[in-house]
């Protein structure tokens, strides 16, 4: 039987039912109704903007996999984003930030390296079925993709498919439960951001460094404020757009350079084009926050790079499918159980060194999520914290391979016992 596709295929269509979303959640959210109020005390607006389109998608309305939207708004819209956003950034604010938020994205790391051979070693103990299976259909192949996808990114999943060779039908079963389970616990970040106080409490963390980063820049943002004209509106969108341009045009010259010439540093994702963009982007971004560019913020830079992000959101959300879970739930009980490791052992760090939730939402999304979402979350908590979630991300495609590497030889150990 042929399998039905979405309702919806048209990506212009698509793409005008999620801006529809984004402004009906935008709206009741400045709404004045008490109900709207109290629901949106509980419920974040991000939060939405990230799960109506999953349902959207999981009810076969709209389909991320068959749609376009994610990649341009990854590939266009992220980096005229992290443009935006770093270009009023205090950059010399963001390293007084301190060790702390390298500690937790470290955590973060050691956290899915074992995490996984722990979730299959426990998964395996009552459901032996796990641990079998024959060459490329081994099911710890499969899972070690989900490692490169974890602690760094797609290229290194693709990386570690390509080291570890696993199955194609397997690959595509470890598609669906690294998508879901990374959003879950994207989603449950999300709500907490809105309100890390009580977790903050907890931990007896101090907050101060982020606060003060926080208020420094909405006090420059104050003195700079204007009412943007159209002149300023093209001058910051030709600022943001044109170098995205620059950063495709370098990347698309610099991945297949180093991929060819230098095959050793495919080991730290230096042959992949994403990474290229994210880093010259971002890059650039801080460059102009040392001119007079970052005046631009006064017109409302950010306020674009937030739209830009939210429309992001929206195609993230709908690359999930809440009813995969159905498909092969053995497998999702072993991704579940992973990433409750991985969580675990963050904190514990985060108590043991009073690290601030920010810290750990940001050091764990930099692992999980990567550059397309460790910036969302750290703007959850406040659009001019964006950078931080990027800076971090950039790590783990650095990290992300050995990482995957050593968790994907742990885990055929553990299959072998």
């Amino acid at each position: 039987m042929e399998e039905q596709g979405p309702l919806i295929t048209n990506d212009a269509i698509v793409f005008g039912i999620l801006l529809a979303i984004l402004a009906l959640v935008f709206s009741t959210a400045a709404s004045n109704n008490r109900i709207l109020q109290k629901f949106y005390r509980v419920v974040p607006t991000v939060l939405l903007c990230y799960f109506i389109p999953a349902v959207f998608n999981s009810l076969g309305i709209i389909s991320g996999e068959d749609s376009n939207l994610y990649f341009v708004a990854s590939r266009y819209l992220l980096p005229a984003s992290l443009v935006l956003f770093t270009l009023s950034i205090d950059l010399k604010g963001i390293l007084k930030l301190g060790p702390k938020a390298l500690t937790m994205f470290l955590a973060g790391t050691l956290g899915i390296m074992l995490g996984g051979p722990l979730a299959l070693l426990t998964v395996g103990t009552f459901f032996p079925e796990v641990l079998g299976g024959e060459g490329p259909m081994e099911i710890w192949r499969g899972l070690a993709t989900i490692a490169g996808s974890w602690i760094g990114g797609g290229a290194n999943q693709t990386a570690m498919l390509e080291v570890f060779g696993a199955d194609a039908d397997l690959f595509a079963q470890m598609i669906a439960v690294d998508v879901l389970v990374a959003n879950l616990w994207m989603a449950f970040l999300l709500y907490w951001a809105a309100k890390p106080e009580k977790i903050d409490n907890f931990f007896k963390a101090d907050t101060s460094a982020i606060y003060e980063l926080r208020d420094k820049i909405a006090d420059f943002r104050s003195k700079i404020m204007r009412i943007p004209t159209l002149s300023d509106s093209m001058v910051i969108l030709g600022v943001a757009f044109g170098i995205t341009g620059v950063s495709h045009l370098l990347a698309d010259n610099l991945a297949p350079y180093i991929g060819e010439n230098y095959p050793q540093l495919k080991d730290y994702s230096l042959d992949s084009t994403f990474f290229w963009i994210v880093v010259v982007a971002t890059t650039a971004g801080l460059a102009l926050s040392f001119t007079r560019a970052r005046n631009l913020e006064g017109a409302g830079a950010s306020r674009f790079g937030s739209v830009f992000l939210y429309i992001l959101v929206a195609t993230i959300g709908m690359q999930m499918d809440l009813g995969a879970v159905l498909d092969n739930p053995i497998l999702f009980v072993i991704g579940i159980l992973w990433m409750f490791f991985h969580i675990l052992i963050m904190l514990l760090v985060a108590w043991l060194i009073k690290a601030p939730f920010f810290y750990v939402a940001v050091g764990s999304q930099a692992n999980v999520g990567g550059a397309a979402s460790a910036p969302i979350v750290a703007g959850a908590f406040d659009a001019s914290l964006a950078p931080v979630g990027v800076l971090l991300a950039v790590l783990g495609y650095a990290v992300g391979t050995y990482g995957a590497y050593l968790c994907g030889l742990m885990m055929q150990a553990v299959s072998g016992m």
